[in-house]
């Protein structure tokens, strides 16, 4: 089975990209979804990040308070690495065990949508790896209005990450995603074209 690793900054638009995928049949696995699945308590990822980073992460009915974690993690680079290190484990299990199901189900192709797929090291596991990328004031308007954040907090998120020379240097195919939706298409198609998942 080929495993196509989808990844890129925040507000580049990898879930639009994704998206298009989908309706060629080809199941998605989203990282920030299996994630949100895995804290939902009672949750052992969710007590391990308590653990590490205090009761003050949780909301008065015990679930996470993505909020309060995020106002630490994105000013410390080493709470986000120890967030990471929690984290990445329980999702790439899972995800292992998702990929597994669809080899045995003889599935030829999936989609691995992961912001964090090379922090991961999930990109070793993948056949071709897709960044999506975007210019980072479009991306610092999308964060904005996506998550209802200034333009300071959405800026720090953006420095948080890796830059755009990362992605085209570890990255086997890049779509760019500056302009209509429609643009999209095209360059997925292509992609798929060249990979031999559709023949034209």
């Amino acid at each position: 089975m080929l495993v196509i690793g989808l990844t890129g900054p925040t507000g580049a638009g990898k879930g639009e990209v994704a998206a298009i995928f989908a309706r060629y049949g080809i199941p998605v696995i989203n990282a920030d979804r299996v994630y949100h699945e895995l804290i939902t308590p009672p949750s052992s990822c969710l007590q391990e990040l308590v653990d590490a980073f205090g009761k003050e992460i949780l909301l008065s009915d015990g679930n996470l308070d993505r909020r309060a974690l995020g106002g630490i993690v994105f000013n410390d680079p080493a709470a986000r690495e120890r967030l990471n290190t929690i984290t990445h484990r329980y999702v790439m299990e899972e995800v292992k065990t998702r990929m597994e199901r669809f080899r045995r189900d003889g599935i030829p192709v999936a989609v691995f949508d992961a912001p964090q797929l090379f922090e991961a090291d999930a990109h070793r596991a993948c056949g071709a790896v897709i960044s999506v990328l975007a210019d980072r004031q479009l991306r610092l308007e999308r964060i904005m209005m996506r998550d209802k954040i200034t333009a300071e907090a959405a800026r720090r998120r953006i420095l948080a990450q890796k830059s755009d020379a990362f992605f085209k240097s570890h990255s086997d195919y890049i779509i760019e995603n500056n302009g209509a939706a429609e643009a999209l298409a095209p360059q997925v198609h292509g992609i798929l074209v060249k990979l031999g998942v559709i023949s034209r």
